[in-house]
């Protein structure tokens, strides 16, 4: 229960449904889809896009997408894989001979073929309600008569004017005489708005065959791309398996690599031999999860890559006997010395929602363009902006994740569902790129091993090491009480760049039907119940 006398939102509540979001217009989205007959799958797909729109330093159509869905309730979780492929032209190789010696942000080499709009389509087509058209309707009204820009989103901006200035479609977007508004200014993207209502009236061929696509190669190729038609032409996701590990009596389901999600679930196998008590931000208990952190990413770096191309091997990294072994080199009073080296690739931004309906529908869902603004590339006729997902890859040809044609970069991207006693609990998942799977596994300890409410887990002050080595950021809150700990320990504490991350969640109460949710304060949203 929250401390009422402290800043802070309460815990969301409702019987029908809910939506959490990181944006107000996409959670109000969300819940009107619902209240007009869609359910929740319906609802995430239509807040998402608006997201795309009035929110679009962290998400878009230029992205990628991933989600776990539990149909009326079951326990059953499918998991769907929507990152997109390099183009077939792409190889460590061909880039050498290319003069390429690092995928940078803004290179056309760190964009590969968007996923979003293929997950989009397919998972409303197979388990929606309503038509594409009316559920990219308030989309394609906020892109086309204009959204007002919120606090968060206009902070980002401001951070990113010089690098998106130097694209003269995305500067003149964004930007007014090359600076970034102020929050409460009015945006508009209405090229944008036409694509999304081509998307409505034709599917995702009109995204991935025909004028856009063609708009967006040509675009691509202008600045050096490798893309062609047929990259886009023959872009898909696909259903996956999901992973799951159980925690405290608890099934939790990720979504299997090329996600990153295999890396949260090693992080709660650690801490299962570590259960937690007395204060859920001691430094003791902060410690142990620092240190289950930077073993599990160091395995990520060495092993995470796209198993269509490579050998990812999950078992054993899913492993008790693993699991066993890394709990074992922690020392409860001291950092960990030397840890495995590995090739470093960046991880950035992203918008992640959830949703349940009336039918117990339960929506996991999440959405990039990788960094604030992705790319910065943007397309003159289409209004898309490119992610810049492709930076995750590596250019060592041993790596596992090495760039090559068709090949799914590693991704940060995690949606999150538990699950227990046949039913589906919890939709939930945390942004912040790196943060991802650290974030998943802080927060449900803080649900299940302290007991806490989902907006109190939610709203408790973060820390993350920098994998592969010794330093630990430390939001402002934790800095002033625990950083001469943490020194003493043997870590470096840095400040971060901004606010870490951001979470949603939503409990299901299978006994009285009721609905808890949580959102981020951290970001402009909110949890809402009907």
């Amino acid at each position: 229960m929250r401390d009422f006398e402290l800043p802070g939102r309460s815990l969301a509540v409702g019987r029908q449904a809910m939506a959490a979001t990181s944006q107000p217009l996409a959670t109000l989205t969300a819940i009107d889809i619902m209240r007009n007959g869609g359910n929740a799958i319906d609802a995430a797909v239509a807040a998402c896009a608006v997201q795309c729109v009035v929110e679009a330093g962290s998400t878009g159509i230029g992205g990628d997408c991933f989600a776990l869905l539990s149909l009326g309730g079951s326990d059953r979780i499918l998991a769907y894989n929507g990152s997109g492929r390099a183009p077939a032209a792409a190889s460590v190789e061909h880039l050498r001979s290319l003069g390429v010696t690092s995928l940078e942000r803004t290179s056309p080499h760190s964009i590969t073929v968007p996923g979003a709009v293929d997950a989009w389509t397919r998972l409303v087509a197979d388990h929606g309600r309503l038509k594409m058209a009316d559920i990219l309707a308030p989309a394609i009204k906020f892109a086309r008569d204009g959204y007002v820009l919120p606090p968060r989103t206009a902070h980002d901006l401001a951070a990113q004017a010089e690098i998106v200035r130097h694209d003269p479609t995305a500067g003149s977007t964004f930007l007014v005489d090359g600076k970034a508004p102020p929050a409460g200014s009015i945006q508009y993207q209405k090229k944008l708005a036409e694509t999304l209502e081509a998307i409505g009236r034709e599917g995702r061929d009109a995204f991935y065959r025909g004028p856009v696509a063609e708009s967006m190669v040509g675009y691509l190729n202008s600045i050096g791309g490798l893309h062609t038609i047929e990259d886009f032409a023959s872009a898909a996701g696909e259903y996956v398996t999901p992973i799951k590990t159980t925690f405290r009596g608890h099934e939790i389901h990720e979504c299997p690599p090329n996600g990153q999600g295999i890396i949260a679930l090693m992080i709660l196998n650690i801490l299962s031999h570590f259960p937690g008590s007395g204060d859920p931000i001691a430094p003791e208990r902060l410690h142990i999860e620092v240190e289950a952190t930077r073993l599990a990413y160091a395995a990520r770096q060495r092993f995470l890559a796209d198993p269509a191309k490579s050998n990812v091997p999950v078992e054993y990294l899913l492993s008790d006997a693993l699991a066993q072994e890394l709990a074992a080199m922690i020392n409860p009073a001291k950092a960990i010395g030397d840890l495995p080296k590995f090739d470093d690739v960046p991880h950035k931004d992203t918008i992640y929602l959830c949703v349940v309906d009336s039918d117990r529908n339960a929506v996991s869902f999440i959405n990039s363009i990788f960094s604030v603004y992705g790319s910065t590339r943007m397309d003159p006729e289409s209004g898309v902006l490119f992610h810049n997902r492709g930076m995750s890859f590596s250019l060592d040809p041993a790596h596992p994740n090495a760039i090559d044609g068709g090949k799914r970069p590693m991704h940060t991207i995690i949606p999150g569902m538990v699950t227990k006693g046949g039913k589906a609990v919890m939709p939930f998942g945390v942004m912040g790129g790196h943060y991802q799977a650290m974030g998943h596994a802080h927060f449900l300890s803080k649900v299940f091993d302290y007991g806490m409410d989902l907006q109190s887990a939610i709203d408790l002050p973060r820390l993350f090491p920098l994998p592969g080595t010794n330093q630990v950021e430390m939001e402002h809150r934790l800095r002033k009480e625990l950083a001469a700990d943490f020194e003493r320990r043997g870590f470096k504490v840095k400040v971060p760049e901004s606010a870490m991350g951001g979470a949603q969640a939503i409990w299901i109460d299978w006994e009285t039907g009721v609905l808890k949710g949580g959102s981020d304060p951290r970001k402009d949203g909110m949890a809402i119940g009907i």
